[in-house]
């Protein structure tokens, strides 16, 4: 299955502080605040959600294509995706501009302040699923600037292209009528638990009536798991048990990844959200989103701990 993912493309710049924020405000004088924070760690990460759930993809035998806008300094960061087994054939360098970044400094109790620079993101509209030959089998519609999602949804309703609609960190960005209009021709929605509930305020719709619209939810909770609703039926997916927890950062990327890796080899919903599960813990070990390594025999041995496919993940190992 020909699988093209469209979305953000990031460095991440994670910093640590080795204090606490709330002790060097001083509460009189925040209108003329001037803080410089000397922190004792830095570390970049590969980040971005469409990359992240290619990465997962990649290891797991796929060969899927990335649709995105990046900067002048993605080679180094293409060179490690085309190495793992992403295509990166549809990602395109904008002369003049940085690939998006995210800043965070984190301090001893974990409070966090950030910033983030779009960068190249912010011109993802200059692309066209029009311009894709040929035509994607599907399309994931995930984080990007606004106006890139609403124009790649849109594409996709026009070409009748099958997409997953996957709004989440810019739901806030995002009035109740464009999630609805943008649902309405989705084959799939993913979002996390409270995602889902921000999209029922903004909409009014209820879970029946999201599935009146899109043919397939899958909503992610964290360590109480995952559900997968179709029509009447739903499907619940346990936790894999980690070995250690070490960063929650692209974990919901993995589970994607995985998810549509069982997809892609026509398994069935439930085999498709365990897969999404296990791939989901090996990130959840390691540091950052790309930065979990196995085999495919490795995976299924693990997976065979747990969950029974009936033999079905031989082919993922052939």
């Amino acid at each position: 299955m020909d699988i093209l993912l469209t979305g953000s493309v990031a460095y991440d710049y994670l910093m640590t502080f080795p204090g606490l924020f709330k002790e060097q405000f001083l509460p009189e004088r925040l209108e003329k605040i001037s803080l410089s924070f000397l922190v004792d760690s830095m570390s970049r990460q590969r980040g971005g959600v469409a990359p992240n759930i290619a990465y997962t993809m990649a290891l797991l035998g796929e060969r899927p294509h990335v649709m995105a806008t990046v900067g002048e300094d993605f080679g180094e960061y293409r060179v490690f995706l085309e190495r793992a087994g992403v295509d990166t054939s549809l990602m395109e360098v904008v002369p003049g501009l940085f690939t998006a970044s995210f800043f965070a400094t984190t301090d001893q109790s974990n409070a966090q302040l950030a910033s983030f620079y779009p960068g190249a993101m912010g011109v993802a509209t200059r692309q066209s699923i029009f311009q894709v030959q040929p035509s994607p089998d599907l399309v994931i519609v995930s984080p990007n600037s606004p106006e890139a999602m609403t124009k790649f949804a849109a594409e996709c309703r026009l070409s009748h292209i099958p997409y997953l609609y996957d709004p989440s960190q810019q739901i806030l960005r995002l009035e109740g009528s464009e999630l609805a209009r943008d649902m309405e021709g989705a084959q799939f929605l993913f979002v996390n638990d409270y995602e889902f509930d921000l999209i029922a305020k903004k909409t009014g719709w209820d879970l029946a009536q999201v599935l009146q619209h899109v043919r397939v939810v899958v909503v992610t909770r964290g360590k109480d798991g995952a559900t997968i609703y179709t029509g009447e039926t739903e499907h619940f997916i346990p936790t894999v048990p980690e070995e250690r927890i070490v960063d929650p950062t692209g974990v919901g990327d993995a589970f994607r990844g995985g998810f549509l890796t069982g997809y892609a080899h026509g398994f069935d919903w439930k085999l498709c959200g365990e897969i999404g599960s296990l791939a989901a813990v090996y990130c959840l070990e390691q540091k950052g989103p790309q930065n979990h390594v196995y085999t495919r025999t490795e995976f299924v041995r693990r997976f065979r701990g747990y969950f029974d496919d009936g033999g079905k993940l031989d082919e993922l190992i052939k």
